[in-house]
C-alpha cells in the first residue's frame, strides 16, 4: 500500500520537484492519526552496550483502523532514522503485533533492511534482532554521557580523513600553526598499508611545524571503539583477512610517535568543534563532503554513545528518491548533503565534471561553475539550502538543538552562504518556532575547511 502522507513542499527544489520532506510526511501521518480518534502508543527501543538503551514514542493507529496499513511505512523509516542516530543490536517495538512482526522481516535475512542489520550486528558484535512486545513490555531508556576533548594546552596534531581528503594541523596552545589538506583515494585501495602510510606521513608533516609534540587527535569517517575503526566506508575496498591491519594502525602509529593518541568519528569533533566555538551547548555538527557527517554534544557539553551516522538515516519519503550507493535505500542522507548530491544534481543543468579525475577535483570543477555565476549551478546549492531546512526540521524531532553549525568542502565558497539561506527562509516560513529556537552556524572558509582537524587536536588529555 502505498504511503498516504506525501507532503509536497512549500519551498521546491529547483532540482528536485518529487521531493517529499520525511518532516512533512511524519508531522501529516501524526495528525491523522490523532484525528482518526483510532490512536494508540508505541514505544521503540534501542539497546546497545553493556544495557544503554534509548526509546522512541509516538502513536499509530489501532489494528482495527481501515488506515492501519500506513504504519507499517512510518514506523519502518523511524526505526531505520533510529538505528542510524542512536544506534542498537536489539530494537523492541511494543505496540500493535503487526508493526512489530513488519520490522522484523524488514530486517531478517534476505529482507529490504538486512544490510541495516548485518551492519548493526558488525557494530555490536552481537546478531541483529527485533522483538515485538506489547508497550509497557519494552525495558526503561538508560542513555550515557561522556566528555571528551576540549583540551588546548601544548603542541598537538589534529587529523581528519575524508574520502577524498586527508587534513592535517599543527596546533600550539590551541592556536593553530599550520593546516593543509592532502588528497588520496582510500576508498579504492585494497591494500591497508596505504592507508597507514599515508596517515602517518600527513603526521610527519604536521609533527616538523612544531617545537616538540605532545598528542595527536584525529577525525574520520565511519564507527570507532577505543581508537579502532569498527566500520568505516574509508576501509571499504580492503578484504576482510586484512582488515586488522587498518584497526590496528592508530594504536600502533600513536605507540610509534610515542604520544597519546585519540581517534573518533568525524561528525563527533565536527559538533565539538561548534561547542568549543560558541562557548555552547546543545550543538549539532554536520559535516558535508564526500558524504555526510554528524555528531552531536548535548545540553550538558558532553557527548554520548550514540552513532550519529546521518548518513544512512531516511529524510526523504519520494518514491522516486536516489538510492543509495552503499546501503541501496533511497531517500537518505548522503545522497542530499554532500559531494554526492553535487554530482547527482549537476547533470541536470548541463554539467558533466570529468571522468579520469579525484571525486575532490570533480567537486572543485563544479564550484568553479558556481563562482562563475552559473544559474545551474546555483540551482544546485539552492536545491541543498531546501534540503537542509526541511532535514534540520526533521532533525529536531530527534536532537534537542540550540546550534547547528556546517562544514565541509560542500560549503565552500558561495555554496555555503546558499545553503544557509535557503535553509533560515524554510524553517521561518514552514516552522517559526523551530526557527527562533535554533541557529544556524556558517564558519569561516579556513573553518569551515579544516576544522575539524583543529578541533580533534583537542581530544587527548595530557597526563602529569
Amino acid at each position: 500500500m502505498a504511503f498516504k502522507h506525501l507532503v509536497s513542499p512549500k519551498f521546491v527544489p529547483p532540482l528536485d520537484p518529487a521531493y517529499r520532506p520525511a518532516v512533512l510526511a511524519n508531522k501529516s501521518f501524526r495528525e491523522a492519526v490523532v484525528a482518526s480518534g483510532s490512536a494508540v502508543p508505541l514505544v521503540l527501543g534501542l539497546e546497545r552496550v553493556d544495557g544503554t538503551l534509548s526509546r522512541y514514542t509516538t502513536v499509530v493507529y489501532d489494528e482495527a483502523h481501515p488506515d492501519a496499513q500506513q504504519n507499517l511505512t512510518y514506523v519502518e523509516r523511524i526505526v531505520k532514522f533510529l538505528l542510524w542516530q542512536r544506534g542498537g543490536w536489539k530494537v523492541y517495538v511494543g505496540g500493535p503485533r503487526s508493526i512489530g512482526e513488519h520490522i522484523h522481516q524488514a530486517y531478517a535475512v534476505g529482507g529490504a533492511r538486512a544490510f541495516d542489520a548485518d551492519f548493526m550486528g558488525g557494530i555490536y558484535s552481537h546478531p541483529f534482532t527485533v522483538v515485538p512486545c506489547a508497550f509497557d513490555e519494552v525495558p526503561l531508556e538508560r542513555e550515557i554521557q561522556k566528555a571528551l576533548g576540549r583540551h588546548l594546552d601544548g603542541n598537538r596534531i589534529g587529523f581528519d580523513l575524508g574520502a577524498s581528503d586527508l587534513k592535517v594541523s599543527a596546533v600550539i596552545d590551541g592556536e593553530a600553526v599550520f593546516s593543509t589538506e592532502i588528497e588520496w583515494q582510500p576508498r579504492q585501495q585494497t591494500d591497508p598499508h596505504y592507508h597507514r602510510e599515508q596517515v602517518r606521513a600527513a603526521l610527519v608533516l604536521a609533527k616538523s611545524k612544531l617545537p616538540s609534540l605532545d598528542a595527536i587527535g584525529g577525525s574520520s569517517a565511519g564507527v570507532y571503539v577505543a581508537n579502532r575503526p569498527m566500520i568505516a566506508s574509508l576501509f571499504r575496498g580492503i578484504p576482510s583477512g586484512d582488515y586488522h591491519v587498518v584497526r590496528e594502525m592508530f594504536l600502533e602509529i600513536g605507540a610509534e610517535m610515542g604520544v597519546p593518541l585519540e581517534v573518533i568519528n568525524d561528525g563527533e569533533v565536527t559538533a565539538l568543534a561548534g561547542s568549543m566555538s560558541l562557548e555552547d551547548n546543545g550543538v549539532l555538527g554536520l559535516a558535508f563532503g564526500s558524504s555526510e557527517a554528524a555528531g552531536y554534544v548535548t545540553q550538558d557539553g558532553n557527548l554520548t554513545d550514540w552513532l550519529n551516522e546521518l548518513a544512512f538515516a531516511p529524510v526523504d519519503y519520494s518514491p522516486d528518491a536516489p538510492a543509495d550507493e552503499w546501503s541501496g535505500d533511497q531517500g537518505v542522507g548522503a545522497n542530499y548533503f554532500s559531494q554526492q548530491c553535487v554530482f547527482r544534481l549537476a547533470p541536470r543543468v548541463g554539467i558533466e565534471p570529468p571522468e579520469d579525475v579525484s571525486n575532490a577535483a570533480k567537486l572543485r570543477y563544479i564550484q568553479e561553475y558556481l563562482e562563475a555565476g552559473h544559474a545551474g549551478a546555483v540551482q544546485i546549492w539552492q536545491s541543498m539550502g531546501i534540503y537542509l531546512g526541511y532535514t534540520l526540521a526533521h532533525y529536531a524531532d530527534f536532537y534537542d538543538i540550540k546550534h547547528v553549525l556546517i562544514l565541509g568542502r560542500c560549503t565552500s565558497g558561495s555554496g555555503g552562504q546558499l545553503m544557509l539561506d535557503g535553509a533560515l527562509e524554510v524553517l521561518g516560513t514552514e516552522f517559526p518556532e523551530l526557527a527562533a529556537q535554533v541557529q544556524i552556524h556558517l564558519p569561516d572558509e579556513k573553518i569551515r575547511r579544516v576544522g575539524q582537524s583543529i578541533a580533534a587536536a583537542s581530544l587527548p588529555e595530557l597526563k602529569g
